[in-house]
């Protein structure tokens, strides 16, 4: 059985198999470490831990029918840090935090700090280079629920010269300031957080629910946040309950998340689980995440930092991963006015989330907000209310129902329009549809450019169990159900294989739709 190893840490590795199924292998299979059984699985994704570091270890994965054999060599680890030889106590009362840091602070090149099973009560803790930080299964980072024990972090800051800027801060997409979150790294490198342990960021603990839109000393903090960062690794570990955006890599390069769990509740406010903001380089592999807005949100910052300190959104890699509830599996934007592009998601299974694909932009981004060459393919959604929304006409910010980003008529194109690209969709299975299939809606003045749908299933729920929902967060636009395709400005709209059963609709909705090829399109009734 093909596989590649993905991610080789200090005492654990992470494989892929080389298949084109969703999350799981054909047929069970076994894991052999240096010629000894280690675990039976059918997972795509596998991770082995236990090891030790700078060995050299044998892999074998082999089924009745077939077997392949690779070598790998575990990091070199210089020192092993256990926290509690610092005075941390991980008995869930004694506030451990100047004892964690100590550890980090005092842990040198290629160290592991390692926090052991127990409740380790903390308030922020800042990362540095070259380390690792390991929670044994067991551990329990417990954020402290309290925000006036929180250090702030502000969004903005003159340099000395004047000339510049320096950024320590975001909030939904601006340089504000926010309080500093429970693992924070700033301008860190070669940073890897491994373990099967817990980072519980205190959100159902404080009052970081209540009133989640108004600024209460400084913004939310997320839980993990990794400001100018490079090179940061995630493995294993579950984040949960997190205060706001759950993993919030800001101007952070070359990022790996392999079999991370993340979970916060489905009515905790704008608890995203994974926003990568300016990024470039991003591979998710084998990670489940289930939480209150988006999975997995692409940004690239609104307008003032798209103009500032303009980094576009670039190469992100999503494959053999479960993203469930939520608003979104997999959005791009809407703070996006950098731009995004080269985005691959593949072999993911979407499980009651609101929409499956959904991108999101405004009057107002600007020209740098081109969304292009989304690509999503061999996808299983399963009662996925809308698979497919794009809405340039998105309600977000506080103008965000002014007659400037809300009128549907014609604008003049100028220095604040965005562009929506290339979206490519194949080979997806969608079942327990609801309200829609597809909505594209762009721009009178810029029309959303190509959308290529291609091998594509979809089946509605029962019209007993269908309710009209809100597809995109538009004014005046209607709730749906049992919608099949709706499109319009739309410059070009590809169909090739779509077959979609139990919808109300005959035909496509198309309403100024420049250029539509439809191949082998049937509806059913």
């Amino acid at each position: 059985m093909k596989f590649t190893i993905r991610a080789v840490f200090k005492r654990s590795v992470t494989i892929e198999l080389d298949n084109e199924t969703i999350c799981y292998a054909s047929k069970p299979y076994r894991v052999l470490l240096n010629g000894e059984e280690r675990i039976r699985s059918k997972l795509n994704v596998l991770t082995l831990e236990g090891l030790q570091p700078d060995t050299e270890y044998t892999l074998t994965v082999k089924t009745d029918e077939e077997e392949e054999t690779q070598f790998f060599h575990t990091e070199v680890e210089s020192v092993l840090l256990d926290v509690r030889a610092f005075g941390a106590a991980g008995d869930g009362q004694q506030d451990d935090t100047v004892y964690l840091q100590a550890a980090i602070s005092a842990c040198p090149e290629n160290g592991t700090v390692y926090v052991p099973a127990g409740t380790w009560r903390t308030r922020p803790l800042f990362m540095k280079s070259h380390m690792s930080l390991w929670l044994e299964e067991g551990a329990v980072l417990q954020g402290d629920p309290d925000r006036q024990h929180y250090p702030q972090l502000p969004g903005m800051t003159k340099t000395t010269d004047g000339k510049d800027e320096y950024n320590l801060s975001s909030w939904e997409g601006n340089p504000e300031t926010s309080f500093a979150s429970l693992i924070t790294g700033i301008q860190v490198e070669h940073l890897d957080i491994v373990g099967k342990g817990h980072i519980n960021g205190g959100g159902a603990q404080g009052d970081w629910w209540q009133e989640p839109k108004k600024k209460r000393i400084a913004w939310r903090p997320n839980t993990l946040f990794f400001n100018h960062c490079q090179h940061v690794r995630l493995q294993s570990i579950t984040v949960e309950n997190s205060p706001s955006w759950t993993v919030h890599p800001y101007y952070t390069d070359h990022i790996g998340v392999y079999n991370v769990t993340i979970f916060n509740p489905s009515d905790s406010p704008n608890t995203d689980g994974f926003d990568p903001e300016s990024c470039d380089d991003i591979l998710i592999l084998g990670t489940t995440i289930s939480v209150g807005d988006d999975c997995i949100a692409i940004k690239s910052g609104k307008y003032y930092m798209s103009e500032k300190h303009h980094k576009i959104a670039d190469h992100f890699t999503i494959r053999n991963s479960f993203l469930e509830r939520g608003h979104g599996s997999v959005t791009v934007g809407s703070e996006a006015a950098g731009g995004v592009q080269n985005v691959e998601v593949s072999q993911c299974i979407f499980d009651g989330t609101d929409r499956g694909l959904r991108i999101k932009t405004r009057r107002g981004r600007g020209p740098k907000a081109l969304y292009d060459h989304i690509f999503f393919h061999h996808i299983e959604m399963k009662n996925v209310h809308m698979p497919f929304t794009f809405n340039m006409f998105y309600f977000c910010d506080p103008d965000g129902h002014s007659d400037y980003v809300q009128n549907q008529s014609f604008h003049p194109v100028d220095d604040r329009t965005p562009t929506i690209g290339t979206i490519r969709a194949e080979n997806i299975v969608c079942t327990g549809v609801d309200a829609c299939m597809l909505v594209a809606y762009g721009l009178p003045e810029r029309y959303i450019e190509h959308i290529a749908l291609k091998n594509i299933t979809a089946t509605f729920l029962p019209k007993t169990e269908r309710s009209p929902r809100q597809t995109i967060m538009m004014d005046n636009f209607p709730a749906m159900t049992g919608r099949s395709i709706y499109a319009r400005n739309v410059k070009r709209l590809s169909l090739e294989n779509i077959e979609i059963t139990g919808s109300d609709d005959t035909e496509p909705v198309l309403q100024d739709v420049m250029d539509y090829e439809g191949i082998h399109v049937v509806l059913n009734s």
